[in-house]
């Protein structure tokens, strides 16, 4: 079933509360704020309601609730100790069209009260359909730690800014730019301006745009996503995505990274994956330049880290080139994490003293990659968009003398940071790879830190996982 979060105004509306009880009064206090016209009917009611009823003018009938008590009624919580009674009275509400929560019985509601932040006119309802409460009154807390105190004074001060803005910036993509950055600023601080301070950051900002009006360029952030998990990426990148005016990404970017991004941001999706490209390099770059010259904030949101074979030095030279500003965040790179959800250190102080990073998709018969250098290495070897070719890389390296039963690993990782692994050495890295599956993009590690993958490291061996799925499918067909 799906929630949708409407926002409804019940100033002045008329709602009903059966139930004198703790969870009762609870309910009371998260009404309290928005101005309903409350009414609790109890046969008993708890000291803690009386007071809080007593206090804010709050009418409290001492009997059982009866059905005439849902008259003009617009919702009704029913929160009473005895089951049956909230059942009667969820019926009701459903058969006229009342708005009913019945506490402990999702089924029997039609609306359910989410975990609430209320700060002013702020107010930030959390919900996970009932499935746990617990987390929603988590990420309740870690949300109201990050508001500012003075949060209803700077959201009046926006509100009063909008007119204001409308009246000297004709542009409306200008003056949504100068809400935005007084908004972030007023958050950053904490703080509202006064008029002397709010009329010269208007001129300044309009005195900036007049010199300017034939050539507004904007800025471009490479921001690098990490990789797996949506919360990798780093706080800098984060904040960059919630400012962006346009987002433009990869492929393989956490799903949940994208909804970071403001309404109204334009997403452009430009993603490349095992040969299957929507832009090829050259085309992107001139995407970045142009929107770049439209104006706003770029944010250009890459897979792990954009100078890790993301060609993001060869944005940022595209860019440069055409006098546009642009700025690089790191990103947290798969061919350090991946290895490590796998339980794989890609250096040991007793095994690996350094780890070399290679690109494998130009194995096939390229002289790109010195196998000959590579394996008189004595540390880690990572293989990065090598699986494809993983035949070609393990026979070069053996070729050029690394030692057959020199450990190797192929892993994917997934977006919950979980990994799928196949374990193996050199000399049948390639077989047991091709017998599992696994799919890109996965990351290739050869090296004595393959063995050191602990037993209690949460991670699934591709290879071992098929085995038992055949085992069972025979099973199966035995039975049937």
């Amino acid at each position: 079933m799906g929630y949708f979060p409407f926002f409804m105004n019940i100033t002045g509306k008329n709602g009903l509360i059966v139930g004198g009880g703790r969870i009762a009064h609870h309910k009371l206090q998260k009404l309290l704020p928005y101005g309903a016209n409350l009414t609790v009917v109890a046969s008993e009611v708890s000291e803690e309601l009386e007071q809080t009823a007593l206090k804010n003018d709050i009418c409290v009938v001492r009997r059982d609730f009866e059905p005439s008590d849902l008259a003009d009624i617009t919702f009704a919580i029913a929160a009473s100790n005895d089951a049956d009674i909230n059942l009667e009275v969820g019926r009701l509400c459903r058969e006229r069209g009342i708005l009913v929560n019945v506490v402990d019985d999702k089924d029997a509601c039609s609306f359910i009260f989410p975990s609430l932040v209320k700060a002013g006119k702020l107010s930030i309802g959390i919900s996970t359909e009932g499935a746990s409460p617990a987390v929603a009154a988590s990420l309740r807390s870690q949300i109201a730690s990050v508001i500012p105190a003075q949060i209803d004074e700077i959201l009046d001060y926006l509100n009063r800014l909008r007119p204001l803005a409308k009246a000297h910036i004709g542009d409306r993509n200008r003056r949504t730019a100068f809400l935005k950055e007084m908004a972030r600023t007023c958050m950053d601080q904490n703080a509202v301006f006064d008029e002397h301070e709010t009329m010269r950051r208007l001129k300044v900002f309009t005195d900036a745009n007049r010199k300017n009006n034939t050539n507004i360029t904007g800025k471009v952030l490479l921001v690098g996503a990490g990789c797996g998990c949506y919360d990798l990426i780093t706080l800098r990148g984060l904040r960059a995505i919630r400012r962006a005016s346009v987002l433009i990404y990869d492929d393989l970017i956490a799903p949940g990274l994208l909804e970071h991004a403001s309404e109204s941001c334009e997403r452009i999706y430009v993603g490349k994956r095992s040969g299957r490209h929507s832009m090829c390099q050259e085309q992107i770059n001139a995407l970045l330049i142009q929107k770049a010259k439209e104006g706003g904030l770029v944010v250009r949101l890459k897979g792990g880290d954009p100078f890790v074979f993301g060609r993001g030095m060869e944005e940022m030279a595209a860019l440069l080139e055409e006098g546009i500003d642009v700025e690089y965040v790191p990103g947290i790179t798969s061919c350090i994490a991946v290895p490590a959800f796998a339980g794989i250190p890609v250096t040991h102080r007793e095994i690996s003293r350094s780890f070399h990073v290679i690109t494998g998709h130009t194995a096939s018969g390229s002289r790109e990659i010195d196998f000959q250098s590579l394996a008189c290495l004595e540390g880690t070897l990572v293989f990065l968009m090598g699986l494809g070719h993983l035949t070609q890389i393990a026979e070069g390296l053996m070729r050029a003398g690394k030692d057959a039963a020199t450990p190797a690993a192929v892993i994917q990782g997934q977006f919950d940071s979980s990994v799928e692994m196949v374990r193996g050495t050199l000399s049948d890295i390639a077989a047991k790879a091709e017998e599992s599956q696994i799919q890109t993009p996965a990351v290739i590690v050869v090296g004595k830190v393959v063995d050191v993958v602990k037993s209690s490291v949460t991670c699934y061996n591709v290879h071992e996982r098929n085995e038992q799925y055949r085992e069972q499918k025979e099973h199966d067909n035995e039975i049937k």
